[in-house]
């Protein structure tokens, strides 16, 4: 198989990455300074195990690809940039060609589904980052990181168990698996977490403002029946797999949507992770009122080009609190009854 990773960031760089060092035939599709830098220096992928320069090849668009036979594109670009790129892939692009989706939340596998008619589902357990053209790093060694895979919407085939054997040759832990969405629902709920990392700041993750985050994502699964695995069965699966370690003295800073605020993109994932909560929540008449104020927040974070870590978590409780408390009727004052008689 030949693999086309289009979205060369954090995560697409780094699985693009070790399957090249794995022999594989990889092409990356990247933009702007990052291709550059690819093209130049090639691509430098550090972690806790050392520094590598892989030499990959980096094009700029999918037309720039020969779309002939056993071409399988990885889809890593941010789920708020994958309308987009499925339309430039669909012009040159077989619709057969299969798509694998290696991204956060539960909206790009149908929209890919719209216009190619295999795509697969990974749920992503991968620390990584990218804040510089040409550099990534892994966070966890040896282990760089877990991508189970199965067919949309269910099922595995002879593709999804090749993929996920090149993934376990290139230093992930990776298992067809036939319910994958029970996963992704999973790694959603886990994902709701990255707004607090990018508005409050990486260390109010773990806390009560998660709480209530996670709280209304169950509630919402569960009405709109979408099955997800249990946190025990999420903390089976990582087991001791995912070894966070330093590169330069240094831990990874933030997840992907703090990354998004520290380089300054403009956009950001949280209207497709916070955001698909809110959606579900009107749909099936769940409140959502934490994932709404957090997915708002980082927006308006991400428009303005705000650093990451603006806005203390106690705040954000303290206006969450503040809109669950009932209006109060308004009291007439003593004045006001006389000058009204």
């Amino acid at each position: 198989m030949r693999y086309v990773v289009f979205g060369a960031g954090a995560i697409g760089a780094v699985v693009g990455g070790r399957l090249s060092q794995a022999g594989c035939d990889v092409t990356l599709i990247a933009r702007g300074p990052h291709l550059e830098a690819l093209r130049a220096n090639g691509l430098r992928l550090e972690s806790p195990a050392g520094t590598d320069t892989v030499r990959v090849a980096a094009v700029g668009h999918p037309h720039e690809i020969d779309w002939g036979a056993n071409a399988v594109v990885l889809l890593a670009m941010k789920a708020q940039q994958t309308a987009i790129a499925l339309i430039e892939l669909a012009t040159v692009a077989p619709p057969e060609t299969p798509i694998v989706c290696l991204q956060n939340g539960i909206a790009n596998e149908p929209t890919a589904l719209r216009l190619f008619s295999n795509v697969y589902a990974v749920s992503v357990a991968c620390p990584t980052s990218h804040l510089e053209p040409g550099v990534v790093q892994a966070w966890s060694a040896p282990v760089t990181g877990l991508l189970d895979i199965g067919c949309y919407p269910t099922g595995t085939d002879r593709l999804s168990e090749a993929v996920a054997a090149d993934f376990r040759a290139a230093t992930f832990s990776s298992y067809a698996v036939d319910a994958i969405l029970r996963w992704k629902h999973r790694k959603l709920l886990t994902n709701l977490g990255n707004a607090i990392e990018a508005v409050c700041g990486p260390h109010e993750r773990l806390g009560p403002l998660g709480d209530l985050l996670a709280a209304e994502g169950e509630a919402v699964l569960s009405a709109a029946g979408l099955e997800a695995a249990t946190a025990q069965e999420d903390r089976d699966r990582r087991s001791n797999l995912i070894q966070p370690g330093e590169i330069d003295g240094q831990t990874r800073p933030g997840g992907s949507s703090w990354q998004s605020l520290r380089r300054g993109t403009g956009d950001i994932e949280t209207d497709y992770l916070n955001g698909e909560i809110v959606l579900l929540g009107r749909v099936h008449g769940i409140p959502t009122p934490a994932n709404a104020l957090l997915q708002a927040l980082a927006r308006e974070l991400a428009v303005n080009r705000q650093a990451p870590g603006a806005v203390p978590a106690a705040e954000i409780l303290e206006r969450l609190e503040e809109a669950r408390q009932p209006a109060r009727p308004r009291v007439r004052l003593v004045a006001d009854v006389v000058t009204s008689l």
